[in-house]
């Protein structure tokens, strides 16, 4: 009898660049033999890919690691892996609260891990490997990527800014970036799949050049990603408004393929919490670079991260970063409560802001970005757009009869399955349905803060490359399926509290 698979499962915290490192982690562990768990039984492996950005990240962890005490303890062959920035923070401190932990491993050897599974259950003892340096760029380990039609694609890693809130750059390490013909390789081969859209991945995706030498080379990859024939749209983050110079912004202005949409970190809009956090530009500074990328783009949507409540930070403080927002005209922003993580400089200062009110700055900071998401949201309707469909980005889809998908620059859209034909009261659908990965052209006739919809039916559906790779992947047995996480650009919705950043938690990178 045919001995059956072992089945695994990721959960992944934090940042994009820890989605795209699960991407890895399930690529190895199929490689290594495992299949992808399927329903909500509990698997051979669990693996948590963790964050340690914000203290939340640390009770969750804990938490689920608590619940998975009684399995771990009624199936003596099940084993759990902890790895991550959290990982590589405490070491030795998640086995001794969680002595059930069959793994330890850090950000620089994900690589290990199947190794370090093998050894766990031959010495049956917890296994702790934690490297201070990066051993192999993670890009050349086997990465199943869950979606057919998008792509991360890491550019760099590790990070050198020293923000006083931020404890990434110690757990990533200094910045190391790969050759810009690497780069241009996985993008290629990513296209050759079928991927229509990429994402560039960095801690500081823009300061990319500074460990070649080139100060401009983040420009000239953009530029060259929209050589890439059948690539349709590139997308990159986060940048640093530091290292955001005019070339990138000629560079997305002149390069088709390159959406006019952009993620660019305020953190606060106060010079002096500014001076505090060690961010190395100023208000003016910051405003600057929103008018010349709207003056290249006008139509260019823009969100950023902003943290209220960091030590120090005075009502007049405050005041100065809703002015940012209010001139900015953010699209979105995600916005957290300053959170005070040991080892940071920020944890030790002086002046920490009172719960209460961080909390009422919080609610009002909230209440002025969705007045402006929801005005320049309802500027979109009456456009026509066309739109990349999503899956699994509508939750009530199946309810409405509607697909959802993102516009060029990221807007998500809720649109009518049907399209518009001969019968146009009730249009039809197209011959086989209009599948993720698919372009679809619909006119928006309504704005909520956080969505867009097309009600009407869609005016025309562009079957694409991208969605017969996923109609492909469909029709797959189970097991040959990718595995991983949900990958794909950040989801737009109402903040969380604390939310969830594309930049990293709000590390700001």
């Amino acid at each position: 009898m045919e001995e059956s698979l072992r089945t695994y499962k990721v959960v992944t915290y934090g940042c994009q660049m820890n989605v795209h490192d699960s991407e890895r982690l399930s690529g190895l562990l199929e490689e290594a033999g495992y299949a992808k768990a399927a329903g909500d039984g509990d698997p051979d492996l669990v693996v948590f890919n963790t964050c340690a950005v914000r203290e939340n990240a640390d009770n969750k962890l804990y938490g689920n690691l608590g619940r998975l005490a009684p399995a771990k303890q009624a199936n003596r062959g099940m084993q759990i892996a902890v790895g991550g920035c959290l990982a590589q923070k405490d070491r030795e401190t998640i086995v001794r609260k969680a002595p059930w932990v069959d793994v330890v491993f850090g950000t620089h050897n994900i690589g290990h891990l199947p190794a370090l599974l093998e050894r766990a259950a031959v010495e049956r003892k917890a296994q702790v490997e934690i490297l201070e340096s990066l051993e192999t760029f993670p890009s050349t380990l086997p990465t199943r990527r869950e979606s057919a039609y998008a792509a991360w694609v890491a550019i760099s890693v590790g990070c050198n800014n020293t923000c006083t809130f931020c404890i990434v750059p110690a757990l990533r390490g200094k910045e190391e970036d790969r050759r810009p013909g690497d780069v241009l390789a996985e993008v290629e081969a990513l296209v050759a799949e079928g991927v229509v859209e990429v994402t560039l991945l960095g801690q500081n995706v823009n300061a990319y050049g500074s460990d070649l030498g080139d100060r401009e080379a983040f420009g000239k990859l953009l530029r060259a990603c929209g050589q890439v024939e059948g690539l349709e749209r590139v997308r990159f983050t986060s940048p640093h408004p530091r290292d955001f110079t005019d070339d990138v912004i000629a560079a997305m202005a002149e390069t088709p393929n390159v959406m006019h949409q952009l993620h660019m970190p305020l953190q606060s809009g106060s010079d002096t919490v500014l001076k505090a956090m060690r961010r190395s530009y100023r208000q003016e500074r910051f405003l600057g670079i929103i008018e010349k990328v709207r003056a290249a783009m006008p139509d260019a949507a823009i969100s950023t991260d902003i943290i209220v409540g960091f030590p120090g930070e005075t009502d007049e403080d405050f005041e100065q970063t809703l002015h940012v927002v209010r001139e900015a005209r953010f699209a979105n922003a995600f916005t957290f409560q300053y959170s005070k993580r040991p080892g940071t400089p920020a944890a030790d200062m002086a002046d920490q802001v009172p719960k209460a009110v961080v909390q009422e700055r919080y609610d009002r900071l909230i209440a002025l970005q969705e007045e402006i998401s929801w005005e320049e949201n309802k500027k979109q309707v009456g456009r026509t757009l066309e739109i990349l469909v999503a899956e699994g980005e509508g939750k009530k889809d199946d309810r409405t009869d509607r697909l959802s998908g993102r516009a060029p620059d990221n807007r998500l859209v809720h649109f009518s399955r049907s399209l518009r034909g001969e019968n146009e009261e009730h249009g039809a659908r197209p011959e086989g349905g209009v599948r993720p990965g698919d372009m679809v052209t619909v006119e928006i006739t309504y704005a909520a803060p956080h969505h867009l919809l097309a009600e009407g039916p869609a005016l025309a559906v562009r079957r694409t490359r991208a969605g017969d790779a996923w109609e492909k992947r469909q029709a797959a047995p189970p097991t040959a399926k990718p595995a991983g996480v949900m990958l794909g650009l950040p989801t737009i919705g109402a903040p969380k509290q604390p939310a969830t950043a594309p930049s990293g938690d709000g590390c700001g990178c």
